[in-house]
């Protein structure tokens, strides 16, 4: 997880990022993230971006933003290096 909250124009206060290893699982992550944000906090994803490819969903909740990538796009994009500037926390195996 990064937290941008510091920085003056970051796009969200939180980009979370992780990857999955095929198309359908990066899918179903995305959809698991939506669907029990929805159940647990009553809040809607504002959009879903990526699905028909899958090499990148991006779930956006306005303040938070979870990225969920297949390996080579991650690491084309790099946003834990566009972001260095945020505030890192990393989370296994949740």
């Amino acid at each position: 997880m990064i937290n941008l909250s510091h920085i003056p124009d970051a796009p969200a206060r939180y980009f979370v990022i992780c990857e999955g290893e095929s198309s359908t699982q990066i899918k179903a992550i995305a959809g698991n993230v939506a669907r029990r944000v929805k159940e647990e906090t009553s809040f809607r994803a504002s959009h879903i971006e990526g699905e028909l490819g899958a090499k990148w969903v991006l779930v956006d909740f306005f303040d938070i933003v979870v990225h969920v990538f297949d390996k080579a796009t991650r690491q084309y994009y790099d946003l834990e290096e566009l972001w260095s500037d945020g505030k890192f926390t990393e989370i296994q195996n949740l």
